[in-house]
């Protein structure tokens, strides 16, 4: 890690116009999309902020989200979405660090989970990939939701055992599914 970068924790509704604005035109660059219609998607979210000097240039987001591994009782998990560094930035270990502090921070989660970019850099930092089948929970029962991207989690103090082999379930949100 190094040592100049800072980081901040703050909650989507303390979020000052020009912080979202550099939130939003961070991830903008990250993903060569508009991300702004997704991020209204995001409720009750919670973003930690990396900081060079004054430039934000490495970020992720939580937020709850229900999470339910076959007919188990559902767990409550904070999702994981919005990753990004700037491109003059990457592979110099900022992400992992921001994601080390949203990992140290959603603690008293029953689970982390998390649609990756890149499933081996995910599991170097204890991230494990789910095996079994995904659905999204809608009114009209489990909807079946393709592989065309994978789901990881984290286990956390309160996560109970998990068979990754098992169907694995999410409430049906606007935007993407995972």
């Amino acid at each position: 890690m190094d040592a100049n970068l800072k980081l901040e924790v703050v909650r989507a509704d303390q979020l000052n116009p020009n912080l979202q604005t550099d939130i939003h035109t961070l991830c903008n660059r990250a993903y060569e999309e508009d991300l702004k219609p997704l991020f209204n998607t995001f409720i009750d979210a919670t973003h930690v902020l990396g900081f060079l000097d004054s430039s934000l240039i490495s970020h992720a987001l939580w937020m709850p989200r229900w999470l339910q591994v076959g007919t188990n009782p559902v767990l409550r998990t904070a999702y994981i979405e919005a990753v990004a560094t700037e491109k003059e930035y990457q592979n110099r270990g900022f992400t992992g660090t921001v994601l080390k502090r949203v990992a140290e921070e959603i603690q008293d989660f029953e689970l982390g989970a998390l649609s990756p970019f890149s499933v081996a850099y995910y599991e170097r930092l204890g991230w494990e990939l789910w095996h079994g089948p995904l659905f999204i929970r809608t009114q009209e029962g489990l909807m079946r939701t393709p592989r065309d991207g994978d789901v990881m989690i984290l286990r956390l103090p309160h996560t109970p055992v998990l068979d990754l082999y098992a169907p694995l379930s999410a409430e049906w949100r606007e935007g993407e599914l995972w």
